[in-house]
C-alpha cells in the first residue's frame, strides 16, 4: 500500500509513458508531416468528382502515416549525423530516448500500413505514389544522395513534392496535370528553402560530413543558385492562375509572394557580411510563402475564388453543377485538417 502510494506521488513515473509517446511522435517529424498532409489535402480538394469525406479522411491519415514513417526511417539512418549537429542533437535517438531498433520498427510499420490502407481503402495508384515517395525519401535521398552530392536537396526534393499528386490520385485514381504543376512548385521551392537554412548551419554540416552546397561550392555560388531557383519558381507558381484552375485571388497572392521571394533572394545574394540575417529572413519567409500559396489555392477551390474552379475545368463532362461541387468542398473545409496548422518545415 505504501509503495503504491509513493508511486502515485512520483510525477516522473506517471509522466514516463507520455514522454515516450512524445519521443515516438517526434520521430515522425510532425512539422514536415503536417506540411505534407496540407499539400496533399489541397491536391485532393482540387480533384474533379466527389470523394466521400470518410474516404478522404482515411486518405489523409494514411498520407500522414506514410510521411511519418519516412521521417522515422530518416532519423534512424541519420542518427550519427544528428548527434554531431546542434540543430538535431536533441532528437530522440541521439539523446537516447528511443533506440535505433525502435525507430526502425516504427518507420517500417507506419510506412507499410499507410501504403496498405491507401491501396485497400482508396486505390492502387495513390498507394503506389505514396510508396514511391517513402522509398525516394528514405532510400534514394537519405541513404544514397545526402552524404554523396551537394545536389542532394535538389534531387531528393522530389519526395517532398509528391503529396499533392498523391492527394489527387486518392480522389481520382489517376495522375493529373494540375497536381503536377503543384509538384513543380514544391520541387523548385525546396532548394532555396534548405540552402538558406544550410548557409547558417554550414559549420555543422561540415562537421557531420554532409556535402551541402555552401560547403562544397561556397557562399557565393550557393546564393547564386538560390536566386536562380527563386526566379524560376515565380512563373511556375503563376501557372494555376494562368491556366485557369485558380482564382484571381491566387494570382495576386502568387505575384506578391513570388516578388517578395525574389527580392529576399536578391538581397541575400548582395548581402556580403550580413548574409546570416538575410539567409534567415529568406528561410523564414519561404515557409510562409509555401503555406500562403497553397492556402490561396485551397480557397480558390472552395468557393472563395472565381466561379468555375479547377475541378470543372479538369472535368468538363462532370454532371454535377458548380454550386453543388463548391458545397461539397465547403463541407470538407468545415471538417478541417490538422495540416492547416503547419507553418514550418
Amino acid at each position: 500500500m505504501e509503495a503504491a502510494s509513493l508511486q502515485h506521488l512520483n510525477p516522473t513515473s506517471r509522466s514516463q509513458p507520455l514522454s515516450r509517446t512524445a519521443d515516438f511522435f517526434a520521430l515522425t517529424k510532425p512539422r514536415v508531416m503536417l506540411l505534407a498532409v496540407f499539400t496533399a489535402f489541397v491536391g485532393l480538394m482540387m480533384a474533379p468528382g466527389h470523394l466521400d469525406p470518410l474516404l478522404g479522411s482515411i486518405a489523409m491519415v494514411a498520407i500522414a502515416a506514410g510521411a511519418g514513417g519516412a521521417g522515422a526511417l530518416n532519423m534512424w539512418y541519420d542518427a550519427d549525423i544528428d548527434a554531431v549537429m546542434t540543430r538535431t542533437a536533441g532528437r530522440p535517438i541521439p539523446c537516447g530516448a528511443v533506440s535505433p531498433a525502435e525507430a526502425l520498427a516504427l518507420g517500417l510499420v507506419l510506412a507499410a500500413s499507410a501504403v496498405a490502407v491507401l491501396a485497400l481503402a482508396l486505390n492502387v495508384m495513390a498507394a503506389a505514389l505514396l510508396a514511391f515517395a517513402i522509398f525516394f525519401y528514405a532510400v534514394v535521398y537519405t541513404v544514397w544522395l545526402k552524404r554523396r552530392t551537394p545536389q542532394n536537396i535538389v534531387i531528393g526534393g522530389a519526395a517532398g513534392a509528391l503529396p499533392p499528386m498523391i492527394g489527387w490520385a486518392a480522389a481520382t485514381g489517376e495522375i493529373g496535370f494540375q497536381p503536377f504543376i503543384l509538384f513543380l512548385v514544391i520541387f523548385l521551392w525546396t532548394p532555396p528553402h534548405f540552402w538558406a537554412l544550410s548557409l547558417n548551419r554550414a559549420d555543422e554540416y561540415a562537421r557531420s560530413g554532409v556535402p551541402m552546397l555552401p560547403i562544397v561550392a561556397g557562399r557565393a555560388e550557393t546564393t547564386r543558385q538560390i536566386l536562380i531557383y527563386s526566379v524560376l519558381l515565380v512563373p511556375v507558381s503563376m501557372l494555376p492562375w494562368a491556366l485557369g484552375f485558380a482564382s484571381g485571388l491566387f494570382g495576386a497572392v502568387a505575384t506578391i509572394c513570388g516578388a517578395t521571394f525574389v527580392v529576399l533572394a536578391w538581397r541575400l545574394r548582395r548581402s556580403g557580411e550580413a548574409h546570416r540575417r538575410a539567409a534567415h529572413r529568406l528561410f523564414a519567409f519561404s515557409i510562409l510563402y509555401l503555406f500562403a500559396l497553397f492556402a490561396a489555392l485551397l480557397v480558390s477551390n472552395t468557393g472563395g475564388g472565381s466561379s468555375p474552379t479547377g475541378s470543372a475545368l479538369a472535368d468538363p463532362a462532370a454532371t454535377r453543377s458548380a454550386p453543388t461541387a463548391l458545397s461539397e468542398r465547403a463541407q470538407w473545409v468545415a471538417l478541417g485538417s490538422p495540416s492547416l496548422r503547419a507553418h514550418e518545415v
